[in-house]
């Protein structure tokens, strides 16, 4: 390990820490105008991507944009390719979203705090494995299970965003499918039209763009469209009003009974942080009775507040079901009424309006009525606060397998990516160095606010159809975002939400790959019934994708495991072609006094037993068998397991009077048969450099006296009656 950690710091070469330097000496005038106009079309893509996909996360959507600048820059200047663009996902924001979702409160200070500390983490582990040239531990996730992972995150990611589509708000539930029949439910109940029509204007902006060409910017062209309709309209309309202007008695006690739960939960809340300090420092000095009774306090606020929290659950969805009707008094005063209940003397005011409520209590002399859209809403202007992520150990710890999880799907993304570009421009790709830039440019983030990146499909196809010819290109990209930061964000103020959901969906869209089924099955049925599971398995599991993937992962490891332990072991005999195969296979006769086995694998530990397993039953079948040879071609690899097993493979079988022999036996198994003396045990003239050696030297002496005329080792046998033989 010493010896790799010190090989890896000496080829540690310039080009390696700043791979751009190889580009920079060739780079041309000419390059620069080419990749200022891929750069500022990536950033028509990025900007309302990017925040977006921070919605999908869980975090403000700008946001989105914080991760959109710095990553992109700092990934293509210290990767290896020159196209990739990176920045925030669908798939990565997905699971930022379930790592985070357990330890605070959605789009809390909490919550954003733990996503950059995500960010850090996941850069450190991509960087670390890319600096040691570990990149070869993401072939733990298979093509199979990345298939059937992507495919049902991109059926989860678009039926996550119905809610913001329909207009409609609900709170989540244990099991994704759950909620997405609550959102239906409530879309029945009521739809917000306006809402949905944005969505749907958005929709076919993207889709008749997209056809008429791909150099158009059709998210832009959409986003631009239903911001200016939604400003011109006055999509979001918002009234703030005290309680009293509730005329429906049923309504106001409603609210004062949810603020009463809401407000006894929060003190219950701090109640518990109170007795798990307690409880820690208890465990600290040793106070076993203060401990105990720490515990059993802590047990019994935990059950009544999970009872306090499904009573104001079902409060806040009574109140999500009000529809209100505005009108004006004849003292000119502005009263909500049940929808259907607006007096007749009165002077109705908008059209229907339903009461913002979250999880916190709402303010008695502010409620929020609306009867328009969600948009937006106000951006900071600048940039981010740049500072390292604070890190606690228990969010760390908890933070722990998702950031693995988030880092080794975000390479496989952006490395899938990058050799797709790569076979069309004829570039060079480390898949060790890629990693190493992804780290970085998740490290580098998380100081400027970023949640944790990868590469995008979408954006570096764009990039790779502007003509990028370098990382510049990027960083061109990320500078156009710093400037939407300090010029645009007022812009973007009226954006309705609903469009951001249609750009989700419309980007998730091409991560749907059903023939990527259909492959895997053709290549092994395992594959293919293993893609199968991971597809469904994070769809029954959601919104905790890591049981998914991991049921996944397992299944491929349990996979390689029984394939390695029970290798093909097959006889070999002479076809057709004059080539040495598999008699079963082929119908071919086998010879009757030599057996040419072939172990299809490396002999180690799993599969020790096995080899003698086969060459007994062997043994058993034949029983004029004189000699046995291991066709060793195939055995590339032996452990002290394996040479204990052949070497009682060798004591049985000329216990019993059968001779053996290896042939084409690969350097580092020989050197392992000199070490062990099992060489000299075999004998070194029964080891021989080819097969058709071997059975040239064996052949005589085995069948001298026998009464096999026709060795199908040395002549075309085949099963079928009418076949003649065939000599070589």
């Amino acid at each position: 390990m010493i010896q790799r950690m010190l090989f890896t710091f000496r080829s540690l070469a310039p080009g390696r820490l700043l791979p751009f330097l190889e580009w920079l000496p060739g780079y041309r005038p000419s390059h620069l105008k080419s990749d200022l106009f891929a750069g500022l079309t990536v950033a028509l893509v990025l900007v309302p991507q990017s925040m977006a996909y921070a919605q999908l996360a869980g975090l403000p959507a700008y946001y989105g944009l914080y991760a959109a600048f710095l990553p992109p820059a700092v990934a293509a200047l210290f990767g290896s390719s020159c196209q990739l663009a990176t920045g925030p996902v669908a798939v990565v924001s997905l699971m930022t979203a379930v790592a985070l979702q357990p330890l605070a409160t959605t789009g809390s200070q909490a919550y954003i705090g733990y996503a950059v500390v995500l960010a850090l983490m996941v850069g450190l582990f991509q960087f670390g494995i890319g600096l040691f040239r570990l990149g070869l531990v993401v072939n733990f996730l298979s093509h199979p299970v990345v298939n059937g992972f992507t495919n049902a995150a991109a059926i989860i990611i678009a039926t996550g965003q119905l809610s913001k589509l329909f207009g409609v708000t609900v709170d989540s539930s244990d099991y994704h499918y759950h909620t997405v029949l609550q959102v239906v439910k409530a879309a029945l109940h009521f739809t917000h039209w306006p809402t949905l029509m944005m969505g749907v204007f958005a929709f076919a902006v993207m889709l008749v763009l997209k056809k008429i060409s791909l150099r158009i910017p059709n998210v832009l062209v959409a986003v631009a469209a239903a911001t200016l309709i939604s400003w011109a309209t006055g999509f979001e309309q918002r009234s703030t009003m005290p309680l009293e202007s509730v005329v429906d008695a049923d309504a106001r006690a409603l609210i004062v009974h949810f603020n009463a739960e809401s407000t006894q939960l929060a003190q219950m809340g701090e109640r518990r942080a109170r007795i798990n300090d307690t409880l820690k420092q208890a465990k600290i000095d040793g106070h076993r009775m203060i401990a105990i009774n720490s515990r059993r306090d802590l047990d019994i606020l935990n059950y009544q507040m999970e009872l306090r929290a499904m009573q104001a659950a079902d409060h806040r969805h009574r109140i999500r079901r009000l529809l209100f009707e505005a009108g004006r008094n004849r003292n000119n005063g502005i009263q909500f009424f049940a929808k259907g209940g607006l007096p007749p003397d009165a002077e109705k005011i908008g059209g229907t309006f339903r009461l913002i409520v979250g999880n916190a209590p709402l303010d008695s002399s502010a409620l929020v009525f609306c009867s328009g859209g969600e948009v937006v809403g106000a951006i900071p202007t600048g940039l981010p606060h740049f500072s390292l992520p604070e890190i606690d150990g228990h969010g760390a710890v908890a933070l722990m397998p998702p950031a693995v999880i988030i880092a080794l799907l975000g390479f496989m993304e952006a490395i899938s990516i990058a050799k797709a570009m790569a076979a069309k421009t004829g570039q060079r790709i480390d898949p060790n160095q890629e990693l190493m830039g992804q780290g970085l440019a998740n490290m580098v983030g998380s100081m400027a606010q970023s949640y944790p990146v990868a590469g995008s499909f979408s954006r570096s196809a764009v990039n790779l159809q502007a003509g990028a010819v370098s990382g510049l290109s990027s960083v061109i990209a990320g500078l156009a975002v710093v400037a939407t930061l300090f010029f645009l964000t007022p812009l973007l103020y009226h954006l309705p939400q609903s469009v951001l959901a249609a750009i989700i969906m419309m980007a998730v869209a091409g991560l749907i790959n059903a023939r990527g089924f259909i492959h895997a099955w053709r290549a092994q049925w395992y594959d293919g019934a293993n893609s199968i599971i991971t597809f469904l398995c994070p769809l029954a599991f959601a919104p905790h994708l890591d049981r998914g993937i991991l049921v996944g992962v397992g299944l491929s490891i349990c996979v390689f495991l029984y394939r390695n332990m029970r290798p093909h072991v097959v006889d070999l005999s002479l076809g057709l072609d004059k080539a040495l195969h598999d008699a079963v296979t082929h119908g071919l006769k086998e010879c009757r006094y030599i057996d040419v086995v072939r172990f299809d694998g490396p002999l180690f530990f799993a599969n020790a037993s096995y080899l003698e397993d086969q060459i007994r039953q062997r043994r058993k079948i034949k029983k004029a068998l004189k000699h046995i040879i291991i066709a060793a071609e195939s055995i590339n690899d032996m452990d002290a397991s394996g040479q204990e097993s052949l070497s009682l493979t060798v004591d049985r079988v000329r216990s019993a009077g059968i001779d053996i022999s290896l042939s084409s036996v690969h350097e580092p198994v020989m050197q392992v048969l000199r070490r062990t003396h099992l060489l000299y045990k075999i004998g070194e003239d029964h080891i021989y450099p080819t097969l058709k050696q071997a059975i040239r030297a064996i052949h005589k002496q085995t069948h001298t006296g026998g009464s096999e005329k026709n060795c199908p080792l040395t002549s075309v046998r085949t099963l079928a009656t009418n076949s003649q033989p065939k000599g070589v």
